[in-house]
């Protein structure tokens, strides 16, 4: 247990006062704040006075913890972080996923109606994301992008899998031909699997449809290959944010070669489609689930340090950050910084993205070994 929390804590206190703290980091205002917080506290629902010595409310797998927040920062050079907060609503109602997407989808709809945005590219996909019976492993989450004027831009994830995993592949191509991407799921690069559907609803410069996949055993020179977005990201950034994150050997190391690859949890990547007429996305996004590959947060913060200052980015930013959501020296426990994610969009500078767990019940002890670490060894 962290110095935040108690077994009586509710979790809505719990995950208000690790935003409200997290706003600081990002300068936003006192009364942006308290928008946000409120905001929160309603996502959550009946959860928010859950206390925390009870179980989590669902066993959403939003977080290794069950809790159902989760904080990112968005980095880029010479500015403040841009704060971003995960929320499942439905989580109130427990692990009965039609009860939880129809209970997120209120509360989709809620937001809209608050802040004047349309959910009709959401309501043209209902049928297919939430059926009478789905399946897991999510329902919908809700992602909010906290700006100054205390007006959030939304996002939904949704579950290809609703209808049974190996009808994804054909969710995703319908999904994406009813929202006038016909051409965009032959342009995809091959996979494993489809976690997650995204949309952008509200007020965005290009509001995007985002398609995840899921790569096991992803090598460097794999991870540099996937995009398809024009321009396409240069590799040998790629590769270098690949190899720095997963603590795989340098390209010059005599150690690196052609198998050094991630054997834990996979990691993702994120094709973002914006306009229609090319059929190819306008954004990639490689995602590596840096606590699968660290025997610790401390490792983990070395790890997202190393990246940000080889983009010139406010590493000292992420260390106010993870203050903020836990007082616990980073060596207790491995899960904090749950995902490092390297995101370029056609005309817009690159970002770093650190993905940081609330915590709300469960801290895991650290590591002795990990998997990639452990290979390099063998071969020395």
């Amino acid at each position: 247990m962290n110095g935040f929390r108690s077994g009586e804590t509710p979790l809505g206190d719990l995950a208000t006062g690790q935003l409200t703290r997290l706003c600081q980091v990002a300068g936003l205002s006192e009364a942006d704040t308290a928008a946000y917080t409120g905001v929160l506290i309603e996502s959550l629902g009946a959860s928010a006075g859950r206390p925390l010595a009870l179980p989590p409310p669902s066993r959403t797998f939003l977080s290794d913890d069950h809790s159902p927040v989760e904080f990112s920062l968005a980095f880029l050079p010479g500015r403040a972080p841009d704060l971003r907060v995960l929320v499942e609503p439905g989580c109130s109602r427990g692990d009965d996923l039609a009860e939880n997407g129809r209970a997120g989808l209120q509360a989709i709809h809620a937001m809209a109606d608050r802040w004047g945005f349309s959910t009709g590219q959401l309501d043209r996909l209902e049928d297919l994301f939430f059926p009478h019976s789905p399946e897991g492993p999510l329902a919908l989450w809700c992602a909010l992008e906290l700006r100054p004027g205390g007006v959030p831009g939304v996002k939904v994830y949704l579950n290809p899998s609703a209808n049974g995993a190996d009808r994804a592949a054909e969710t995703v191509r319908e999904a994406l031909a009813r929202l006038g991407h016909r051409q965009a799921f032959d342009s995809l690069p091959r996979a494993d699997g489809f976690p997650f559907f995204a949309l952008d609803l509200g007020d965005w410069d290009a509001p995007r449809v985002k398609v995840y996949l899921k790569h096991p055993g992803l090598s460097p020179t794999e991870a540099g290959s996937l995009p398809r977005m024009s321009p396409a990201p240069g590799r040998e950034r790629l590769e270098e944010f690949f190899r720095t994150a997963g603590d795989l050997p340098a390209a010059d190391d005599l150690t690196a070669d052609e198998d050094d690859r991630l054997t834990g949890r996979p990691a993702l990547t994120c094709h973002s489609f914006t306009e229609t007429a090319t059929g190819l996305p306008s954004g990639y996004t490689l995602h590596v689930p840096v606590r699968d590959y660290v025997r610790h947060d401390g490792e983990a913060r070395e790890r997202a340090v190393a990246v940000l200052r080889s983009h010139d980015m406010d590493s000292a930013a992420l260390d106010r950050a993870l203050a903020a959501v836990s007082p616990r020296p980073l060596g207790d426990g491995v899960g904090l910084i749950a995902y490092l994610a390297l995101v370029h969009e056609r005309g817009r500078p690159q970002r770093v993205t650190v993905y940081v767990s609330s915590e709300a019940y469960r801290t895991r002890p650290p590591r002795e070994t990990v998997p990639t670490r452990d290979r390099v060894r063998a071969r020395l």
